[in-house]
């Protein structure tokens, strides 16, 4: 299918790079979002958002360099490490420096095709609520507070979406199948 353009509508639409959790992770935090995300507004499952807009006409290089990644890297170890206030929401902070460093050389990477967010780095987090009322807000994150204490969790995939206005579409994973956990970057610091 092409636009009047002669571009496939495909390579119009934005891409989201997201970091996929172990599946005991996922399913706890699925759990959480699905229980304090207004049910009207929550079109995606939990996810750990690495990009947030990419041009979908970088599909090939994204998934070739996602590809790279995954076959040089075992999965990364995390750490699911506190709640924290999105202001209108509340998200729960991962803790993964290989996650982190690996980001940072894909952004190097792909730093032209990069929006202001995505130029901006990232704070790695999953989101369980969001778009309701500050005061809602605060309420769920003191009631998540409450006794929590940090979780062991894993990176074990790259994820690729096509942004469809509200839902996602699926648009490739790559298994984390390396031998490689903590190396080092192409940089030659930790990763």
């Amino acid at each position: 299918m092409s636009s009047g353009g002669g571009r496939k509508i495909s390579e119009l639409l934005p891409l989201i790079i997201t970091a996929e959790l172990d599946s005991a992770s996922q399913v706890w935090l699925e759990g959480l979002r699905r229980a304090h995300y207004p049910p009207e507004k929550n079109r995606v499952p939990a996810h750990l958002t690495l990009f947030h807009a990419l041009p979908g006409r970088a599909r090939p290089e994204v998934a070739q360099r996602l590809s790279v990644m995954a076959a040089e890297n075992a999965p990364l170890p995390a750490r699911l490490a506190g709640w924290k206030s999105l202001g209108t929401g509340v998200a729960m902070r991962v803790d993964c420096p290989p996650l982190d460093a690996l980001r940072e050389d894909l952004a190097e990477a792909l730093w032209l095709l990069l929006g202001a967010q995505d130029r901006a780095g990232v704070q790695l987090h999953v989101t369980v609520q969001n778009k309701v009322t500050a005061a809602a807000a605060r309420a769920t994150l003191a009631a998540l507070e409450n006794g929590h204490a940090a979780l062991p969790a894993s990176i074990v995939a790259f994820r690729l979406w096509r942004y469809l206005g509200g839902p996602w579409e699926a648009a490739g994973r790559w298994p984390l199948r390396g031998t490689v956990r903590g190396g080092l970057s192409r940089r030659g610091g930790l990763r």
